[in-house]
């Protein structure tokens, strides 16, 4: 066994991943403040071909130096928007067909592994801010709340690592 040199990894040229089919999947950050945590959403939406993010509330936007440090240029292949108000985001989402899921512990909340989604199935994910979680704005106004299982004393995940998490799971259930 080996690793990989990089000219054998079967990297898409920029033109090739914007033409690529990309999963039915989108990321709404709400309220993120970590410019870090943006970039980290932008890498693992292009390593895992997500459609699209959307920055919303306070979340900041490229270009800036802190997103592109851990995005790595992703931010500049990865479609994305910004918007003001997450609310308005989500009725258009709803509008144009897509599943709302809050990635959040709340009353009623599904397991990760439990949660149903369809290959077909077009899906937007809620990631909340590092400290107060998805807005409850945007709980009230989602399909679902999807939690991923903790056994540990502090219950809580960098939203980076929520986002690699539940993304692989439903690039898993959605394309596998």
């Amino acid at each position: 066994m080996r690793k990989l040199k990089l000219q054998e990894l079967n990297r898409l040229s920029i033109s090739e991943y914007q033409e690529s089919k990309k999963l039915p999947l989108v990321i709404v950050l709400d309220n993120i403040r970590s410019l870090n945590n943006v970039g980290s959403a932008f890498r693992t939406a292009d390593a895992l071909s997500v459609e699209k993010i959307f920055l919303v509330g306070i979340t900041g936007t490229p270009p800036h130096r802190d997103i592109h440090k851990t995005a790595l240029g992703a931010q500049d292949i990865v479609a994305w928007e910004y918007k003001s108000d997450i609310i308005s985001v989500i009725e258009d989402l709803k509008k144009e067909g897509y599943i709302i899921a809050s990635v959040e512990q709340a009353q009623d909340s599904i397991p990760l592994q439990d949660f149903k989604v369809e290959p077909n199935d077009k899906l937007a994910l809620i990631f909340g801010n590092e400290v107060d979680g998805v807005s409850d704005q945007a709980i009230e106004t989602s399909n679902f709340c999807i939690e991923i299982p903790q056994f540990g004393t502090k219950h809580s995940l960098n939203v980076s690592v929520s986002m690699g998490i539940v993304l692989w799971e439903m690039l898993r259930k959605m394309k596998f």
